[in-house]
């Protein structure tokens, strides 16, 4: 089946931040990624690795009042772009589930690419001034994946099942949500999978 090209080029300026994104969904995990957030980069590496998919990202925020804006804004230029992307969404699988292990913590994910924006999120990330992760607060997880599930359009379903070091909950969430980002967005078919015709 012939193709067209999966991916998206996105701009967002705001009065809190400058983002541009270039997204290839058919890559192969090569990424570039400045946020000013050294451990959020490491996670935003980690999503585009193993859903292989290729990643440019920059990010210019106002990190002097917190990482919030930048984290936030972030998930939601991604969400945008993946929408793009993804087009009528023709062939997809659409759905997929994963758990996933990082030692000690365990992490469950469901999403569907629904075209219906809803987050579930469940468990304990710890306090972030505890960490010793400089400039990212493990609760921005959460606000991260809001944004990019209500942009990017898909339902999504978060358990940390367990987990005591907050940065392996934190990767291991990163890990699995890429792992079952790329397992919904194969394509497998050459119809939507819907019986509406649409998502």
């Amino acid at each position: 089946m012939s193709q067209r090209s999966r991916s998206a080029v996105v701009d967002r300026v705001t009065a809190e931040t400058k983002i541009n994104v270039s997204w290839n969904l058919d890559g192969s995990g090569v990424h570039s990624v400045s946020t000013g957030l050294p451990f959020f980069d490491h996670m935003l590496a980690q999503l585009s690795k193993h859903s292989r998919t290729d990643l440019k990202l920059e990010v210019t925020g106002d990190l002097s009042v917190d990482a919030h804006h930048s984290v936030e804004d972030t998930g939601i230029v991604l969400g945008e772009a993946l929408s793009i992307a993804l087009g009528e969404k023709l062939g997809i699988r659409r759905f997929a589930s994963l758990s996933l292990p990082l030692d000690e913590a365990l992490v469950s994910i469901a999403l569907d690419l629904s075209g219906r924006p809803f987050l579930e999120f469940n468990g304990d990330l710890g306090d972030g001034n505890l960490l010793g992760i400089p400039g990212f607060d493990p609760q921005l997880t959460e606000e991260f994946l809001r944004a990019f599930v209500t942009a990017g359009r898909m339902s999504t379903h978060v358990d940390v099942i367990r987990g005591k070091n907050s940065h392996h909950i934190v990767e291991a969430i990163f890990k699995c949500f890429a792992r079952c980002l790329r397992d919904a967005i194969n394509v497998d078919g050459d119809s939507v999978p819907s019986t509406k015709g649409t998502l």
